[in-house]
């Protein structure tokens, strides 16, 4: 999948993965319609870094929460 374009399609997957790899349960914070294009690349840039990694850590974790809160409209 190519996300190099700023789509509502590309931010839904981002979003999806992220939350995927954060085993986030509370799925309301990667609400698509909670972020803005605009944030995309920051979010890509979350999303390249996360997917790097085979695992993390809790804070890591947490850390990578906040920083999604803070991206959030």
């Amino acid at each position: 999948m190519d996300l190099s374009a700023a789509t509502q399609e590309n931010l839904s997957y981002i979003l999806k993965r992220i939350g995927e790899k954060l085993d986030v349960v509370n799925v309301v914070l990667l609400d698509p319609v909670d972020y803005n294009l605009d944030k995309y690349e920051d979010l890509k840039w979350l999303y390249d870094h996360i997917m790097t990694k085979d695992s993390l850590s809790i804070s890591e974790k947490q850390a990578f929460i906040e920083e999604l809160a803070n991206i959030r409209k």
